[in-house]
């Protein structure tokens, strides 16, 4: 536990990791922003043979098949030796098909945020108020309104996104300058941008993809990142007054406010290469999060997916130290199964909109430790079962090969689509009119000796039969099978969604 941790004086706290009595080996695989296939695979190697537990890869390449996927590759032989490993999803939502890491033995991870943030308010002439974040919060700027300007009122295309040299010719001077996220140019670097051209202050307004996802900057200059729809009105306002001025007034951090919601950078899925299996699994913390920094700060704020697998691997080490024995797939089912689907409010989890977020964003929820440690019921499997799975994908026999390591024969193999895989969610294409789809779960006992299990389903616009729809367990250990029939109940298309639901006096998951 690291007392006294915070980035200019915000979000302070006593920083502490999941698993704070973890031991931690660093494995350097990446350069200047270039991770090379053979550094990371000889990492994971590594890894491996210094008897490691868990391993957390905050990196990942665009989504392709598995045969052509390192980590995948990698990830595989390590979580055949029984090592858990957590993913990042991917930063590149919230588009369709973007989630990456999508392999089934890989915990992949969404990002989401916490309820603190680091307020800085842009306050307009008019009156208008809007609450934005930055963590650079001078404590001598002024409070006075300045002059506004918007940078894209300039000649130059680009000068929106206040691109290195777009400012040249805009009178910017001792003013607050509105920026367009994106462009190409990162946030920090619109600052400096602003900066060089005099701008006394900055705001950059989201993108409509954005939404709400605000992120709290170390700006070179005093500045606030704020919502899409805010900006709309800050523009209106700026192109509706002769003399528009606003000023920036810095709160500092707050706590208490609405979470878990999804990040808009966030990857989306369904994952491209294997639409009947769900990914991401799971969302964590990832937003503007304090972070151990080894450059000129001990801390920092980040973003991004890379903040929250980390956060999912101490879970993992945690539920490892209390159940030994569990297998990888136990431990990532425990986590999935007792996510949680609501916010603080007791609502759904929102997106980015403040829409009620799908499963292609959250997976199966936010996590929740605390119940993951004790789930009831786990979803496990034999590992042996990934090989008939990938030829099920029409993977050559030299394509597993490269996977797993090993020489197969797809022809004679039986093999396992991936809605039957034993997974701890369930996707499936339904076919239009009559037809129906039956998939398969087993789940083992790891809670009480005699319980029994109601099995309930709750999705819209699908009849779904479970059978049985109880499961009765006389002890610990033991493993029941059931079947979940899917049909239609309304003409149409599209994506339906739901939860299946195992209860008993003392569990839901």
């Amino acid at each position: 536990m690291v007392a006294d941790a915070q980035i200019l004086g915000n979000a302070k706290g006593a920083a502490v990791g999941m698993a704070p009595r973890a031991h931690l080996a660093i494995y350097k695989v990446c350069r200047q922003n270039r991770c090379f296939a053979s550094d990371i695979l000889a990492a994971v190697d590594a890894a491996v043979d210094d008897g490691v537990d868990v391993l957390s890869m905050s990196l990942g390449s665009d989504s392709r098949p598995f045969y052509e996927d390192l980590v995948a590759a990698g990830t595989y032989r390590a979580t055949e030796k029984g090592i858990f490993v957590s993913c990042s999803a991917g930063n590149d939502g919230p588009a369709p098909k973007t989630v990456t890491n999508t392999a089934p033995w890989i915990l992949t991870v969404a990002a989401s945020n916490t309820d603190r943030v680091i307020l800085a308010t842009v306050s307009l002439g008019n009156g208008l108020n809007f609450s934005g974040e930055s963590c650079y919060q001078p404590s001598n700027f002024t409070q006075a309104q300045l002059p506004l300007i918007y940078a894209g009122a300039g000649p130059n295309p680009k000068a929106s996104f206040c691109v290195n040299g777009s400012l040249d010719g805009l009178d910017v001077k001792g003013k607050v300058v509105l920026c367009d996220r994106g462009g190409g140019i990162e946030r920090i670097a619109m600052g400096e941008v602003v900066k060089a051209a005099g701008g006394a202050g900055m705001v950059i307004a989201n993108r409509q993809s954005d939404g709400q996802t605000t992120i709290a900057d170390v700006h070179v200059l005093p500045a606030s990142h704020i919502a899409f729809f805010d900006g709309l009105k800050l523009k209106s306002y700026i192109n509706s007054s002769q003399t528009p001025t606003a000023s920036i007034v810095f709160r500092g951090t707050e706590t208490g406010h609405p979470a878990p919601v999804m990040s808009s950078f966030s990857s989306r899925g369904p994952a491209m290469w294997i639409p009947d299996l769900l990914k991401p699994d799971i969302t964590g913390p990832g937003l503007n999060i304090l972070a151990a920094w080894p450059a000129t700060m001990p801390f920092n704020i980040l973003s991004g997916t890379s903040m929250s697998a980390p956060h999912l691997a101490g879970i993992a080490a945690l539920i490892k130290s209390a159940r030994p024995s569990w297998s990888p797939m136990a431990i990532k089912s425990a986590i999935m199964t007792t996510a949680g689907t609501s916010g603080r409010d007791g609502g759904p989890i929102l997106d980015e909109h403040n829409l009620p977020a799908n499963y292609f964003a959250l997976g199966s929820g936010h996590v929740n430790p605390v119940k993951a440690i004790n789930p009831g019921l786990v979803y496990d499997h034999d590992f042996a079962d990934y090989t008939p799975y990938l030829c099920g994908l029409n993977f050559t026999n030299l394509n597993v090969h490269w996977v797993t390591g090993k020489t197969v024969n797809c022809s004679e193999i039986k093999i396992i689509a991936g809605a039957d895989l034993n997974y701890p969610s369930i996707s499936v294409s339904l076919p239009r009119g009559e037809g129906n789809v039956t998939v398969w779960r087993t789940v083992k006992n790891v809670g009480e000796a005699v319980v029994d299990y109601l099995v309930k389903v709750q999705i819209n616009n699908v009849l779904v039969v479970p059978e049985p729809s109880i499961l009765r367990f006389e002890k610990v250990e033991e493993e029941k099978l059931f079947s979940l029939t899917f049909r239609r109940n309304v003409r149409g298309s599209g994506v339906a969604e739901g939860r299946l639901k195992l209860v008993s006096s003392k569990y839901e998951c």
